[in-house]
């Protein structure tokens, strides 16, 4: 780091450890201030990304409109559901889109617009319409002509008949191409001559089709996180020990073939599934009756009115009783339009009761993650939480057995009576007699609240002030009245842009997101090297003299980054890393 670089890194400590008061002056009179002009806030701190603001020009993805814990935030968009008629939405290659408004410091803007429902990303979806805009025939026709483009490949029908004919043929002639992530006929296998292939296909890795695709990994459109086995068996076990005997399957694969492989190996197990998944590659694993092709966020059946029937029979067959519905869906997804669908799902069930039946509720497992709890009790109140920890295969952070912060924060919210689910001893849960539920081992009894309050696994403390149980990590505040973290802001967190402070746009329409990636990554490893060097060091304060001892500069040469971060150490985390962001991106145009 030359000496421009130290002199500039010490203008940020100096303005990021000064009074508000003194900040302003200090920043003007830095050379900082010429090389990063807006950085600051009026209140004399560094601007970070915290904010939930919609892009200045076309409208952000829908997912911005909730903040992280499922709440409506005060800025970026929310969904919008006419409470009258309205005129069907535009359709993309999803099905009927979503309308939108922008929300800005909690208001609504006047004009709304329809967006794609399942894709969070316009570079997966780039459908933009304004809800009060007029097409012409020739935009009209090019749009359907992008649809039936992006529609798949076969038809339903010729899905089934391919899967008739693949299973008739001898094991050594069964292929499957990876790179097209399809079943071969021996009729495919010249075109697909040159590509990486699955031979010898048998029948139970036909039953077990997640195996043989790869999963979709895009957390804003997909989130193909597939169930471990260990959650899988015990979704199953639950089921049948709860007394039901068909499931609806909603973007829960794993589940789905577990359920039919067990159906078809145990003639004990009376299980059926009816698999509703947005990703057509398993319509060539699945007759019609198994799989529909379906979309969760707008309640759209990609074939039509034939496999909307096969649900509907599905639900109400044996006039509604003994099915249970179990849905996954991504957690980037916003929570109202799947509440809207899942009601629809609902009134479908009970369309197949009789009236003189009692009132009933069709059962349901939600399976969300926790702090996510209040949004969803905000729609279905009747729900409550199940402290068990869903882990995921293909997931690096949600997996069974990890400790503390690390552990699976996802969870199944549920109608059924907790006191009649039973969870696995064996994996650390056990029963509280005053709650008459099982809870995990960490979550305590609270004598004051009355109930065991922990919702990530670990042990609540309960604070006297708040009245309630909070998290360990957390402080009760005097300025804001009520607990948060240590380094939370009391004035609330700042609105703007993540990398260059500017206030009309969030970070991912910033116009120097191309080198603020680049940033990033040099970040992480930067972190990495200084985490490393300081396991190895015995350091006895957070400050550093670099005037002291044997420590020169060499024409111009200042410490290390490493030394300037042990002097950062104790600023808020926001505001440190915005700086280190900072340095690596001027340190890029410094160097040339």
């Amino acid at each position: 780091m030359g000496g421009r670089d130290y002199i500039c890194g010490r203008a940020f400590v100096a303005v990021a450890l000064a009074p508000p008061s003194r900040a302003e002056a200090l920043w003007a009179r830095s050379p900082a201030a010429a090389l990063f002009p807006g950085l600051l806030s009026e209140g004399g701190g560094f601007r970070d990304g915290g904010g939930k603001m919609a892009a200045p020009g076309e409208p952000r993805s829908p997912v911005e409109g909730e903040g992280a814990a499922g709440h409506p935030a005060s800025w970026g968009v929310e969904v919008v559901f006419p409470s009258g008629p309205a005129a069907p939405a535009p359709l993309c290659p999803h099905g009927p889109t979503l309308l939108f408004v922008k929300v800005s410091h909690g208001e609504r803007e006047t004009r709304r617009f329809y967006a794609c429902s399942a894709c969070r990303d316009r570079k997966d979806c780039n459908f933009f319409q304004w809800e009060d805009e007029k097409l012409s025939e020739a935009r009209l026709a090019a749009r359907e002509a992008q649809n039936q483009r992006c529609r798949p490949p076969l038809s339903r029908m010729q899905c089934v008949e391919r899967y008739l004919r693949f299973i008739e043929l001898p094991l050594t002639q069964r292929k499957f191409c990876q790179r097209c992530q399809q079943l071969l006929l021996p009729d495919d296998w010249g075109a697909h001559g040159d590509h990486s292939m699955v031979g010898d296909v048998s029948i139970t890795q036909l039953r077990k089709p997640s195996q043989l695709l790869y999963p979709l990994e895009n957390k804003k459109t997909n989130a193909q996180y597939l169930f471990a086995e260990r959650t899988s068996q015990f979704l199953v076990d639950l089921i049948s020990n709860l007394g039901f005997t068909r499931v609806l399957c909603v973007g829960t694969p794993r589940l789905h073939e577990l359920i039919r492989f067990t159906a078809s190996s145990d003639k004990k197990c009376n299980l059926k599934s009816l698999l509703l998944d947005i990703d057509f590659r398993y319509s060539q694993f699945y007759m019609e009756d198994s799989f529909c092709h379906y979309n969760m966020f707008n309640h759209h059946f990609f074939d039509g009115k034939p496999a909307l029937e096969v649900c509907r029979a599905f639900l109400q067959d044996a006039e509604g009783k003994g099915v249970i519905m179990v849905t996954d869906p991504p957690f980037g997804g916003l929570v109202e339009p799947l509440a809207v669908t899942f009601k629809k799902l609902i009134a479908m069930w009970k369309e197949g009761q009789t009236q003189d039946e009692s009132p009933r509720e069709l059962p349901i497992f939600w399976i969300f993650p926790y702090f996510f709890e209040s949004r969803i009790c905000q729609f279905f109140p009747s729900f409550c939480m199940l402290d068990y920890q869903v882990d995921y295969d293909n997931h690096a952070l949600y997996k069974h057995g990890k400790t503390g912060r690390k552990q699976s924060p996802v969870r199944i919210f549920t109608n059924i009576s907790p006191n009649k689910i039973i969870l696995p001893t064996e994996e650390g849960y056990r029963f509280c007699p005053v709650c008459q539920r099982y809870v995990s081992l960490e979550n305590q009894h609270c004598e004051h609240c009355d109930s065991c309050t922990s919702k990530d696994g670990r042990k609540w403390n309960h604070c006297f002030l708040c009245k309630k149980c909070v998290k360990p990590s957390w402080i009760h505040c005097s300025t804001c009245k009520h607990c948060a973290g240590a380094g939370h802001s009391c004035e609330g967190p700042n609105r703007g842009c993540f990398i260059c402070g500017g206030l009309d746009h969030k970070r991912s329409s910033c116009p120097n997101i191309g080198t603020s990636k680049g940033a990033n990554k040099a970040v992480r490893k930067q972190k990495q090297r200084k985490n490393n060097k300081m396991k190895m060091e015995t350091t006895k304060g957070h400050a550093v003299n670099h005037t002291s001892g044997g420590e020169k500069e060499e024409e111009g040469e200042g410490p290390s980054i490493s030394v300037l971060l042990n002097e950062l150490r104790q600023l808020h985390r926001r505001c440190w890393l915005r700086l280190i962001v900072s340095f690596v991106e001027a340190g890029k145009e410094w160097n040339g």
